[in-house]
């Protein structure tokens, strides 16, 4: 596939969070999407990313759909609902309706549009376990409306690969920069962009060691009290995740391929 503009919305994931871009930002599998793209065809790629880290699934709507319907893209990716369902109340009712909307609106202007499931988070989150039944119930959503509206599904549930700890950031939460590349090479795969293969989904080499009961136990606890503790004040304060944080990249601009960027002296 050729695309003139890729436009992006969705929440942390999407904007990027936990893959520093080098300059006091955040780069993610959406600009890694964005890249592989551009250095694919030969036609000019224009990109934009609506993302705000923090916003639930019908925030996404409210604030994303419409701005990202504007830009008239013709691929659209969209991921929400995780922090729906780590909150502490969870409407799937709502969740499906908000999918539906948003689906059914970009792909009647008839773009492409790419979503993705999560993997079990009891994999590499401390309360993953708690959270595995919630999430397995957003994958069904995504699934399920993106089947009825044409929606192109990377399925990340049933991918080993994408349980390993070793892509995920120390917040247990966000991907590091190898989570976001591998799931920026997924994508690529999945839309069948020249040069991508299914090596994305390859374990990885086999040099994870885990950790004695003990010393899990004191990880977890420093994760605790660093991450989640901080996390709960804030939302027992209601102050939002994305206070104050606008869109990275809001006007869509030419990306340049790999081999048109000048090297460093």
């Amino acid at each position: 596939m050729t695309f003139r503009r890729y436009v992006a919305i969705g929440d942390s994931s999407t904007e990027g969070l936990e893959d520093p871009d080098g300059v006091g930002g955040y780069r993610g599998w959406a600009d890694r999407l964005a890249q592989l793209l551009a250095d694919a065809q030969p036609e000019p790629l224009e990109y934009a990313n609506l993302a705000v880290r923090g916003l639930r699934m019908h925030e996404i709507r409210e604030t994303q759909l419409q701005p990202a319907l504007d830009l008239a893209p013709d691929l659209l990716t969209v991921f929400g609902g995780v922090n729906d369902v780590i909150g502490r109340h969870c409407d799937f009712a709502s969740i499906r309706t908000d999918h539906e909307a948003v689906f059914a609106a970009a792909r009647a202007l008839g773009c492409t549009v790419l979503t993705f499931t999560m993997p079990d988070p009891a994999a590499f989150n401390p309360l993953g376990w708690r959270l595995r039944e919630r999430m397995y119930a957003l994958n069904a959503i995504i699934r399920s409306e993106a089947a009825a509206h044409g929606v192109l599904v990377m399925d990340f549930q049933h991918h080993p690969v994408a349980e390993d700890p070793r892509l995920w950031f120390e917040d247990r939460l966000h991907g590091n920069p190898l989570g976001h590349a591998k799931v920026a090479s997924a994508l690529a795969w999945r839309l069948g962009v020249t040069g991508s293969d299914a090596s994305w989904a390859d374990p990885l080499p086999d040099t994870l060691v885990r950790p004695r009961p003990r010393q899990q136990l004191a990880t977890d606890l420093d994760w605790a009290v660093h991450h989640l503790a901080p996390w709960l004040g804030r939302n027992l304060r209601g102050v939002p995740h994305g206070a104050g944080v606008r869109a990275k990249r809001p006007v869509p601009t030419v990306v340049p391929r790999t081999a048109d960027v000048p090297a460093e002296s």
